[in-house]
């Protein structure tokens, strides 16, 4: 599936909790999310995407649709399925799961955490301390209990 987003816009509808998914006015799917990609998977398997066979399906499953509009020409249709399991709802969550992420893909190494993020080993050792995360007794970094 090739995106006719720009890297922000992308990054923008990946960071929705909830899934998206963006058909464009032929009906076929430009986008998804990585939360609509596992529902579409389940619904459509590897057919085709296109809108006719999977928006009812969707809608069954209580997407909302909504109609992509710039002025009165109409671009496409964005739904949004319903939020699954508990993926993070806020930023704080957000950066704090990312931190994480990072630091066990690193080994747990600060530094190279850090750069990985785009944040000094200052800025990483403050979150750190925010979230209350610290090192426990092997090394890994824990939330205290």
């Amino acid at each position: 599936m090739s995106s006719v987003f720009s890297p922000l816009a992308r990054a923008v509808l990946d960071s929705f909790s909830e899934g998206v998914v963006v058909f464009d006015p032929h009906g076929r799917v430009v986008y998804a999310n990585s939360p609509a990609e596992e529902t579409l998977h389940t619904v459509a398997g590897d057919t085709p995407r296109e809108a006719e066979r999977l928006v009812p399906e969707l809608a069954r499953l209580g997407a909302r649709i909504a109609p992509l509009r710039v002025g009165d020409l109409k671009v496409g249709e964005a739904v949004y399925l319903p939020e699954t399991g508990n993926r993070p709802k806020t930023l704080a969550e957000r950066e704090r799961n990312a931190i994480v992420q990072t630091l066990e893909g690193n080994g747990w190494r600060l530094a190279q955490s850090a750069r990985a993020l785009g944040i000094s080993r200052t800025t990483l050792w403050r979150r750190l301390k925010e979230y209350g995360l610290h090192r426990s007794g092997h090394g890994k970094w824990s939330q205290p209990s």
